[in-house]
């Protein structure tokens, strides 16, 4: 079993729209099709938000996004990962772990100060991984706007 993390490309669009789709769905939550579009575009065009894909031999299983960021507590960036799936089929065989490691060796490149993340409470499957692999040490409070 040989995980690849790699940067999305554009011939990536269906599989990763199809793994995105299914992440917004386990949240129970629901984007237009606009926003998936404009979300590929942003990753495509050199805005600030990146993405890297992971194969699991040869296929697509998993995605993360993630969006470095001025620190008022930092000269350097700080990362963002703002998205992170993997096929439910291929949960606890690594992928999860590897693509926040591909994510904060990218950081680390960069000068980034810090990588952070939130999920919901209820996430047990990842705040398993996520207790193995970071601390937890902040609370975080939310305020829909807009809607």
């Amino acid at each position: 079993m040989s995980i690849k993390i790699r940067p999305i490309t554009v011939s990536d669009k269906d599989r990763w729209l199809e793994l995105f789709k299914e992440y917004i769905v386990f949240y129970k939550s629901k984007l237009s099709d606009e926003q998936f579009e404009l979300t590929w575009q942003r990753l495509n065009s050199g805005f600030n938000i990146n993405g890297l894909l992971a194969e699991l031999d040869g296929e697509i299983v998993g995605f993360t996004h993630y969006i470095f960021r001025p620190s008022t507590w930092a000269v350097e960036d700080f990362c963002y990962l703002e998205d992170l799936y993997t096929d439910p089929k291929v949960r606890g065989k690594g992928v999860g772990r590897a693509l926040i490691k591909a994510v904060e060796d990218i950081a680390i490149a960069k000068g980034s100060k810090r990588l952070y993340w939130t999920t919901a409470p209820d996430n047990e499957t990842a705040r398993k991984l996520y207790d193995k692999v970071a601390i937890t040490d902040r609370v975080q409070y939310k305020i829909f706007l807009n809607q």
